[in-house]
């Protein structure tokens, strides 16, 4: 099994390769890639479904409104976003802020998997449809499922999965933001329960190849520290 600081150099190759992508027309309209920030050796990760403007201004997820919200959730449980790893489905903001296109998806998962292998989170709570479907690869809705935790197999790593609103609902509906705030409060306890031992019948999301693909563009610089706590 690799060392921890194993797993941060080959996050550093992934995050050199995705500010390179050029696998779907998002790179022809982004600003900034966003690959994700936190710590890399959280128990606790969240992934929301793609950057909005603020993100692809700042290259940082979850720092508009919907961020600020996630971090008085955080706050709520005595977590900062310091302590998680916070990413998205889709590394590129779609215009408009529309919804993530299938094909979109399929280009850029491997990102989100890679992630999800060397980062090696005890708990993955997916923010939002999109997410939530892609890791379960099931098309269950959210509120159908909202709040109950699976014990599955995610990029060949097994992982407790924790399927919640995601913050930008919060902001326009009271009653999901209750909600929000009722779902939070149970991650405490699950982050406190033995390592995920999923059932042989759960799904797996397939582990990514180690290959760079051949149509990435030349490799980009070094993360800086505030897009990856790695140093």
């Amino acid at each position: 099994m690799a060392s921890a600081q194993e797993r941060r150099e080959a996050l550093k190759v992934v995050y050199r390769e995705a500010m390179g992508c050029v696998r779907c027309p998002l790179s022809e309209t982004r600003t900034t890639v966003v690959f994700g920030a936190g710590d890399a050796d959280a128990d606790l990760m969240f992934v929301g479904e793609a950057p909005g403007r603020d993100e692809d201004a700042s290259g940082l997820p979850f720092v508009g409104r919907a961020g600020k919200l996630l971090e008085s959730l955080l706050a709520g449980i005595g977590m900062e976003r310091s302590d998680v790893f916070i990413a998205n489905v889709l590394k590129c903001r779609p215009p408009q802020n529309r919804d993530p296109q299938p094909s979109e998806i399929a280009a850029c998962s491997s990102f989100l998997e890679r992630q999800l292998a060397l980062i090696r989170p005890r708990v993955v709570c997916t923010l939002g449809n999109f997410a939530t479907k892609l890791l379960r690869d099931d098309p269950t809705g959210i509120s159908r499922i909202h709040g109950r935790a699976e014990e599955r197999l995610v990029a060949g790593h097994p992982v407790r999965l924790y399927p919640i609103y995601h913050p930008a609902a919060g902001l326009r509906a009271p009653a999901v933001l209750e909600q929000l705030e009722a779902d939070f409060a149970r991650l405490p306890a699950l982050l406190a329960l033995p390592a995920a031992n999923p059932a042989a019948s759960a799904q797996e999301v397939p582990e990514p190849a180690d290959e760079s693909p051949p149509d990435a563009a030349p490799a980009a610089a070094e993360p800086p520290r505030e897009q990856l706590d790695l140093f």
